[in-house]
C-alpha cells in the first residue's frame, strides 16, 4: 500500500488572496483511478461535458468558486438538474450568446460541482493537508532553501503516514510551474530530505524525489487546487483573522471533513492544516 499526496497552491502571487495556501489531497494507490472515474463521470452529470472540452486547459478554483460565479449563480432560483446541465453546457460550449439563464445555470453547476468533488474524495477516504501563510507574513532573504511553509506540509504527511500500518510510502504529486522553477524546487526538496535532520526521518516514509505533472491533465492536482482556494479565502481557524467570504462557508466546512486529525495515546492531536506566521528560518543561539 501507498499513498499518493497531489500538491497545488492558492495565492502565491500576493495580489488579492488573503493567504498563501499550499495544500496537499492525500489518496491511496488502489482508490485514485476510482476517484478519478468518479471526478470524470461527475463533470458530465453536471456540465454535460468535460471541462478542459470546454475550456481547453485546467479548470482552476479561482474561475470556478469566484465571487462572480455566486453572484451569478443566484440571480435566479435554482434549476431542476436537467435543464441545469443542459443550460451549462450551452453557455460552455456557446459563450459568443449568453444568457441570463445560462449564466445562472453554469454558476449553479460549478458550485454544485465542487461540493460533489469534495464529497467523492471523501467517500474515497481521502486527506487534506495544508500550510497557511498570511500575505504580511516575514520572508526570507534567501530563496535558495526549502520554505518553512512545504516543511511543515511534509512534517503533516509524515505524521498521517506513520500512524498508519504497515508503513506505507508517500508520493509528492506537484503541479509543474516553468522547468526552471520545477529544477530549484526539486533541488531544494532533495536538499531537504537528505541534509537536515528532520527531513531524513521523513524520507523513512515519504519519497524524496517528487514528480511534476501537468494540472490540465491531472485530475486529482485540480482538485487539491479547489481545495487550497477555499482554505484561503473561507476556511478560518484559529489565529487567522482576515476576512472570509460568508459564501464558501459551506464549501469550507467540505473542505475540514477532509483534513487529517488524529489523538495521539498520549491526548496530544496533530492535525493536518498549520499557520505558519514567519517563513524565516530560526535564529541560531
Amino acid at each position: 500500500m501507498s499513498w499518493s499526496f497531489f500538491i497545488d497552491e492558492s495565492g502565491q502571487d500576493q495580489k488579492a488572496s488573503p493567504y498563501e495556501v499550499l495544500a496537499a489531497l492525500g489518496v491511496e494507490d488502489r482508490r485514485i483511478w476510482p476517484l478519478i472515474r468518479q471526478l470524470s463521470d461527475a463533470q458530465d452529470h453536471f456540465f454535460g461535458m468535460r471541462l478542459f472540452e470546454a475550456y481547453g486547459r485546467e479548470a482552476k478554483a479561482q474561475k470556478l468558486l469566484n465571487a462572480k460565479t455566486f453572484r451569478l449563480a443566484g440571480q435566479m432560483p435554482p434549476f431542476a438538474h436537467a435543464q441545469r446541465t443542459r443550460l451549462a453546457r450551452e453557455a460552455l460550449t456557446n459563450g459568443s450568446a449568453p444568457t441570463r439563464e445560462r449564466l445562472t445555470a453554469l454558476g449553479q453547476a460549478k458550485i454544485a460541482y465542487c461540493r460533489f468533488a469534495l464529497e467523492l474524495a471523501r467517500g474515497q477516504k481521502a486527506q487534506v493537508f495544508a500550510t497557511i501563510v498570511p500575505q504580511a507574513a516575514p520572508r526570507p532573504e534567501r530563496a535558495d532553501a526549502l520554505r518553512k511553509d512545504y516543511a511543515y506540509l511534509f512534517e503533516r504527511v509524515f505524521y498521517f503516514l506513520n500512524g498508519l500500518e504497515g508503513d506505507p510510502m508517500g508520493y509528492l504529486v506537484f503541479d509543474e510551474i516553468d522547468r526552471s522553477a520545477c529544477h530549484i524546487l526539486l533541488g531544494q526538496v532533495s536538499n531537504y530530505f537528505v541534509r537536515t535532520a528532520n527531513g531524513r526521518t521523513r524520507a523513512r516514509l515519504i519519497i524524496p524525489e517528487p514528480f511534476f505533472v501537468h494540472s490540465d491533465l491531472t485530475t486529482l492536482v485540480q482538485l487539491a487546487d479547489i481545495v487550497a482556494y477555499v482554505v484561503s479565502w473561507g476556511v478560518r481557524l484559529r489565529g487567522m483573522n482576515a476576512p472570509a467570504r460568508s459564501e464558501l462557508a459551506p464549501i469550507a466546512e467540505d473542505v475540514l471533513s477532509l483534513r487529517f486529525s488524529r489523538r495521539l495515546d498520549s491526548g496530544e492531536r496533530q492535525f493536518g492544516f498549520k499557520v505558519v506566521n514567519d517563513l524565516r528560518p530560526a535564529q541560531r543561539g
